[in-house]
């Protein structure tokens, strides 16, 4: 009994000495709530056994091993001491093993060693989750507010979004020691998936990821033809589609000139389509969430009828040297343009003697001359069809340069052969006559196969135009002498 008074004493002297070097290794200890710790000793182990170990929790003798043997109580069953080493290990661990623990080692023959530590029990992390599970936004309108829950200890929050930390900014707080994310204004880049990370320095957990269900839109509008033309035939078909960056995705309108059209969906078809339906067609999108629209740009075209019946007429057929007349160029169909041209027979249109009117539809020539006979062509043309008719314009005149071809002298029992000529259009009739008294009609030609005496004289060609009604003669002096 006086032993072991004494060594109480001198184990009591030891215990206030200085915290020796290198006994337990630097830094807290983690362990969790029902598992172990090992306290080890960093001496290196001596070939006899020390002469004495002690281990405290905060002030309190835990084991000590020696002279004399005790181990508190509270430990028996949860604790194993290595004597080779003088480590320690602590097991069936609760929060109340948290605190400080120490070591008094005294080697045999030596000075006695110390050592301090703290260990940390923690309850691990476990049942992370996040409320609400999901949310309805607007974006830019809308605010949600997660909060994050844990079991565990001395927990830790971090918030990811697809994979990367949120940190806060002027739209996003962190609060209750960062278990509760608030996003103010939503954007569509914080839709998620939403995670809270909860950890202490022994174990970590992550919750079930939270998708936030942000509608944004419509924007980015675009409206595509299928033809790229801006004019089409009637009766063509044609589709337009409209496309916007919308969610939910959007409801499209469609326009013309304005006007709503009974058409409702993302596409339009115009089948067979007439020329009431040329104009600025438009789409609408409309997103129902966020009560949000966007007009596209308008698309123009117009629907045109196909040239048909192509013709140039003239005001009248008399066309006489010397009158006037017009030629007109029409047809049936969406007509845009109307294009002039002549084929001459000879110099063509002087310039001052032609005019146009009423879009090119009329061509007047104001005082035929002979040489503006010849084809006029008219291309009537529109984007989707062209034809071009034409019409052989013959001006009447003449006759005029009248000439009788034959012998001026003859003797009797020859032949008598004269040719009348004259320019005419149409062909003039020719009427002969010899000293004033008619001798033949219709015929540009005189003979006659005997001479006599008594034909000689002078011989008139009188040439006509039954058109123009005009008359031009000639004479021609005839001797006939006998043999």
């Amino acid at each position: 009994m006086e032993t072991a008074m004494i060594y109480l004493i001198i184990l009591g002297a030891i215990s206030g000495l200085t915290e020796g070097s290198g006994v337990l290794p630097d830094g807290p200890l983690n362990a969790a709530v029902g598992g172990s710790v090992m306290f080890n000793i960093t001496l290196t182990p001596t070939e006899t056994p020390f002469w004495s170990v002690t281990w405290f929790f905060g002030e309190e003798s835990i084991i000590t091993l020696g002279p004399v043997n005790r181990t508190d109580p509270e430990y028996e069953g949860r604790i194993t001491f290595f004597t080779s080493t003088g480590s320690l290990e602590l097991r069936s661990l609760n929060l109340t093993d948290s605190g400080d623990y120490s070591v008094n080692i005294l080697p045999t023959g030596e000075e006695v060693q110390s050592g301090r530590t703290t260990l940390k029990i923690y309850v691990p992390v476990s049942n992370v989750t996040v409320t609400p599970k999901s949310a309805d936004l607007v974006e830019f309108n809308g605010s949600v507010s997660l909060s994050c829950s844990s079991s565990g200890s001395s927990l830790s929050f971090l918030w990811l979004n697809s994979s990367s930390e949120v940190t806060e900014s002027d739209r996003v707080q962190l609060t209750d020691g960062g278990s509760t994310l608030t996003i103010v204004n939503v954007t569509r880049y914080d839709q998620g998936p939403l995670e809270c990370h909860v950890f202490n320095p022994f174990s970590n957990g992550t919750s079930e990821p939270v998708n936030l269900s942000i509608s944004f839109g419509p924007e980015n509008i675009n409206l595509m033809a299928s033809l790229s033309e801006a004019h089409f035939e009637e009766g063509s078909n044609i589709n337009l589609i409209c496309s916007a960056v919308s969610r939910p995705p959007a409801l499209f309108y469609w326009f013309l000139n304005g006007v709503l059209l009974s058409d409702i969906g993302p596409e339009l078809r115009l089948m067979n389509i007439q020329m009431s339906q040329s104009g600025n067609y438009s789409c609408q999108a409309f997103n129902n969430k966020t009560l949000r629209y966007q007009t596209s740009e308008p698309s123009a075209f117009s629907v045109l009828k196909r040239i048909s019946g192509a013709s140039v007429t003239p005001s009248t057929n008399l066309t006489v040297e010397g009158t006037s007349v017009n030629l007109t160029c029409d047809a049936a169909g969406s007509i845009f343009t109307r294009e002039w041209r002549v084929k001459h027979e000879s110099d063509g249109i002087r310039d001052d003697n032609f005019m146009l009117y009423d879009n090119n539809t009329v061509l007047s020539l104001l005082t035929l001359h002979k040489t503006e006979s010849g084809e006029y062509f008219c291309k009537i043309s529109n984007p989707v069809s062209s034809d071009e008719p034409s019409y052989r314009l013959v001006v009447k005149y003449g006759p005029e340069n009248v000439q009788i071809r034959g012998e001026s002298e003859i003797y009797v029992k020859d032949n008598i052969k004269m040719m009348c000529s004259s320019e005419s259009v149409p062909s003039a009739t020719y009427t002969w006559m010899l000293n004033g008294t008619v001798i033949n009609n219709n015929s540009a030609e005189f003979f006659k196969d005997e001479a006599e005496l008594s034909d000689s004289g002078n011989y008139t060609c009188k040439a006509r135009n039954s058109v123009t009604e005009r008359e031009s003669l000639v004479v021609h002096q005839l001797s006939v002498t006998g043999t």
